[in-house]
C-alpha cells in the first residue's frame, strides 16, 4: 500500500473530528488507513480513504492487522475516552509508530496522553475558539499562529499606506514593535524569508510577523 517515499497516515476514531482529518488528509493525495469499532463509520468512510476497517482500536493485534504499525503518523481522534484513548496510544507505541497525534478533551487528558507517549496532544475545540476570537479582533488580520504565550507569528496584507516603501523605510520594529520574518509575493508560492531591508513592498504582498500577543489589537488602525 505504502509507495516509496510516501508517508502513510492512520486515523483511529471516526467522529466529527477523526472524519474530517482523514478526509482532509485523502484530500491532499495523502495515503490514508481509517479505523473505528463501529461500521457506520468505517462504511461512510470507505469511498474516501485507501482503507478504511472496523477494529478494536484497544487491540494490538487488530491494530497491527489493519497496517496502523506500517503508518509514519497516527491521529488518535476519540479525546472523550481516556481509557479507550489512553490504550490506543499505548497499543501504536508498541507497534512502534513514529508520531503520535492525540484529541484530548482537556488539560488532564492532555497530560496522560503526552505521558504514555503522544509526540503531539490537541484540543480542537479549544484551539479553534480561541483561533475564531482572534480573527475577528480585526480585519487586517488573515491568520494568527501562538508562537508562545507572549509572542504570536501574524499574516497581514500590506496596509494602503506601506505600498512601495522599503522595510527600511517603515522601521516597523521601532514603529510598531514588530519583526518581519518573511514576505508571500504576488503570483509566488515560495516564501521570501528574511527580506532585505530595500525590499519595497508591493501590492497584495502578505507579510508574515512575529508581534506581542497582547497588542494584537494595534493592527486595527494599520
Amino acid at each position: 500500500m505504502k509507495k516509496a517515499n510516501e508517508r502513510l497516515y492512520g486515523v483511529v476514531g471516526l467522529g466529527i473530528f477523526g472524519s474530517t482529518v482523514a478526509k482532509t488528509l485523502s484530500q491532499n493525495n495523502c495515503e490514508v488507513i481509517a479505523v473505528d469499532g463501529d461500521m457506520k463509520c468505517v462504511n461512510r468512510m470507505a469511498d474516501i480513504v485507501t482503507e478504511a476497517m472496523q477494529c478494536d482500536v484497544t487491540d494490538v493485534s487488530q491494530l497491527r492487522v489493519a497496517g496502523l504499525a506500517d503508518c509514519d503518523i497516527v491521529f488518535v481522534c476519540m479525546g472523550s475516552h481516556l481509557e479507550e484513548s489512553a490504550l490506543a496510544i499505548i497499543n501504536l507505541k508498541e507497534l512502534g509508530v513514529p508520531y503520535i497525534i492525540a484529541k484530548a478533551k482537556n488539560k488532564r487528558f492532555m497530560q496522560v496522553f503526552s505521558e504514555l507517549g503522544a509526540d503531539k496532544v490537541v484540543r480542537p475545540e479549544k484551539e479553534m475558539g480561541e483561533q475564531v476570537a482572534k480573527s475577528v479582533l480585526g480585519n487586517n488580520i488573515i491568520e494568527i499562529i501562538d508562537f508562545d504565550k507572549n509572542y504570536s507569528i501574524v499574516e497581514i496584507p500590506t496596509p494602503e499606506k506601506w505600498i512601495g516603501k522599503t522595510l527600511m523605510e517603515l522601521e516597523l520594529r521601532k514603529r510598531y514593535e514588530i519583526n518581519v520574518i518573511a514576505i508571500r509575493s504576488v503570483g509566488q508560492e515560495q516564501l521570501n524569508i528574511s527580506p532585505e531591508p530595500d525590499y519595497a513592498l508591493r501590492r497584495n504582498d502578505h507579510l508574515f510577523v512575529v508581534a506581542n500577543a497582547n497588542k494584537l489589537d494595534r493592527f486595527d488602525s494599520l
